[in-house]
């Protein structure tokens, strides 16, 4: 593992929150006694009536489902008010939905929102949530299959997906004589043939110049990166993690993003949704970041009143896609069929293309992609930049869906530990990188 002589910048420190238990644990305490009743009984519990109802639904961060949105729904449905939780972030969420689901699905909301990264946990307990009608030619492919189970189940409607692009600070490219301009800045990144050496190198000039970082986070970062790997921490044939100790295509990311981080001193040392990060919105911490389209949200609540932001059509290694989520509806619900008539209405082209315009989340459904509404969307705080069209390419680049299998969440947070005790801690590469192997192999996996 590579190691820094170079000096850090200073840097508060950030404790790593801890682990939580895996999923397979938490659920193992189920017992015959706590299961669900099965989607038929279910839906018959919960059908579709003219019987007063409150639907919830469970998102995190920012789906886009404003108040007025959700009531747009009661105006068609009289009988049904829709009431809305949103979780802080998509870890808050992911255990809120694990640790009920083990007790028998009590207190979970009607629509539960996971997110990909974690999706595969559960989708290997499909009886837990009901089985979701089968929508034809909503959905890019790749977004359907993800949430499909070998056996044809498929256990949410989704959402949004996340085309990356990179999102940058004009005013402060343009202070250091650098390009400035959105196509400018592409070029400059490296176009369509841009590479991660690419927006490495054109870091280094703006650090270079400035003394100031170019990114914000290490995590952040290699997350773009891991998100281009086919089959990054488990093998898609059987679904067992692959050793980290001797995975090398791991291994070499985790190198040039601590290379970059540390010995370039391209990153603020910061992690994301911490207060530092949100802070280093307007104290001008940092000039770019890697921006899936949903990012554009928290940028604009971060960095509120800072002029300059912008996003360019470039993203190093060609396509990635980094997040995106679904709805589902746990079986054991007293309202499925509802629940599910709603998951099918939030995630339908006209309503997700509503939420693109609130919150940024690209669409998933082709017909939305596809609309003028989209196409011709411009985001008056990032420079007016014309986001549908921006991440429509972007999105365009992605191949397709990269495997991610039940244990993906369990290893990547521990790889991400490890990176953030070297960016945020000023800790040795090496012993970090030794002590999450260490970490993963206690998993257990």
């Amino acid at each position: 593992m590579l190691s820094s002589t170079s000096p850090r910048r200073n840097r508060r420190f950030v404790a790593a929150s801890a682990g939580i238990a895996s999923l397979a644990l938490v659920l193992g305490a189920c017992g015959s006694g706590d299961e669900p009743a099965d989607e038929e009984t279910a839906a018959e519990e919960g059908g579709s009536t003219d019987e007063e109802i409150t639907l919830t639904v469970a998102t995190f961060n920012n789906f886009g489902y404003t108040d007025e949105l959700l009531a747009q729904y009661t105006e068609e449905h009289p009988n049904v008010t829709v009431e809305h939780v949103t979780a802080a972030q998509a870890e808050d969420a992911r255990t809120n939905l694990s640790t009920k689901l083990a007790a028998g699905g009590e207190g979970l909301a009607d629509i539960e929102a996971v997110e990909v990264d974690w999706l595969a946990e559960f989708m290997q307990y499909p009886e837990l949530f009901a089985e979701m009608p089968a929508i034809d030619g909503r959905w890019v492919d790749w977004k359907v299959e993800q949430a499909t189970t070998q056996d044809g189940k498929l256990i949410g409607y989704g959402t949004d997906i996340g085309p990356e692009a990179i999102c940058y600070r004009s005013d402060l490219l343009e202070a250091a004589g650098l390009p400035s301009e959105r196509e400018e800045v592409a070029e400059w990144i490296g176009g369509d043939g841009a590479t991660w050496e690419s927006y490495f190198d054109a870091g280094k000039e703006y650090v270079e110049a400035t003394g100031n970082a170019w990114f914000d986070g290490a995590v952040a970062t290699y997350q773009g990166m891991i998100n281009q790997v086919e089959a990054a921490y488990e093998d898609p044939s059987t679904g067992e993690p692959k050793d980290l100790a001797s995975n090398t295509e791991v291994q070499d990311l985790y190198n040039q993003v601590v290379t970059a981080s540390v010995d370039d001193e391209l990153s603020a040392g910061l992690e994301q949704w911490g207060d530092d990060w949100s802070a280093g919105f307007q104290n001008d911490a940092f000039a770019t970041m890697l921006c899936p389209a949903w990012m554009t949200g928290p940028i604009e609540q971060n960095a509120g009143g800072v002029e300059g932001w912008d996003v360019a059509d470039v993203f190093p290694g060609g396509g990635g896609n980094w997040g995106g989520s679904f709805l589902t509806v746990p079986a054991s619900g007293e309202n499925v069929e509802a629940a599910q008539e709603l998951a099918d209405w939030l995630t339908s082209p006209e309503i997700q293309t509503q939420a693109f315009v609130e919150a940024g989340t690209f669409p998933s459904q082709v017909d939305a992609q596809e609309s003028e509404e989209v196409q011709s969307f411009t985001n008056d705080f990032m420079s007016g930049a014309p986001v549908g069209s921006i991440f429509s390419s972007r999105a365009q680049a992605i191949d397709g869906a990269v495997y991610k299998g039940p244990n993906y969440f369990a290893i990547h947070q521990e790889v991400q530990n490890g990176l953030n005790r070297v960016d945020l801690n000023g800790e040795d590469p090496e012993a970090s990188w030794e002590t999450t192997l260490s970490s993963v192999n206690e998993l257990g996996l």
